[in-house]
């Protein structure tokens, strides 16, 4: 009688032991991963309306495509385009929305980098996608397309911003 509970044991646990062993190998091929989230539509036309402003120059206090734009000015701008309230200034679009990890910036997500010690010190960025953003540098340069791989804006990047979910 102990001698069939024990063999009952030993199949239980041996069949555990394989499901255990098989649904292993299958995460690891990604069958029972999540599926990574889909950027919005929302977010996309985000990104395409920032596109469409390279090129346009740089100018302090800027915001719209007449005058040229500063770095939080084309932010502020591409979101009112697309119907979005995001503020103005580069502190304020640092807070707004939810904090995503840098591993989950998706396109249309906004970019933080802190440039210097002051506490105005802050510069901001639309994500496009594989590791590139599009941004309004500094004065005498105009709104372009950027990579955060560049070592400069990689040491210097603080947060990232979903302002679309």
């Amino acid at each position: 009688m102990i001698c069939i509970r024990i063999k009952r044991l030993y199949i239980s646990l041996l069949q555990f032991s394989l499901l255990f062993i098989c649904s292993m190998a299958l995460s690891a091929c990604g069958f029972l991963q999540p599926e990574l989230e889909e950027t919005p539509p929302a977010a996309k036309k985000v990104v395409s309306t920032a596109y469409s402003q390279i090129g346009k120059k740089y100018q302090p206090g800027g915001a719209s495509p007449k005058k040229g734009f500063d770095c939080s000015g084309l932010i502020y701008w591409v979101y009112k385009e697309n119907g979005y309230k995001v503020p103005r200034m580069t502190i304020d679009q640092a807070r707004i929305g939810c904090r995503v990890s840098q591993e989950d910036a998706r396109e249309g997500d906004i970019l933080v980098f802190k440039t210097s010690q002051s506490p105005r010190g802050l510069h901001t960025g639309i994500y496009t996608g594989k590791h590139s953003f599009i941004h309004s540098p500094s004065t005498g340069k105009q709104v372009k397309e950027d990579t955060v791989d560049k070592p400069y804006w990689k040491q210097r990047l603080v947060s990232v911003r979903r302002v679309i979910q």
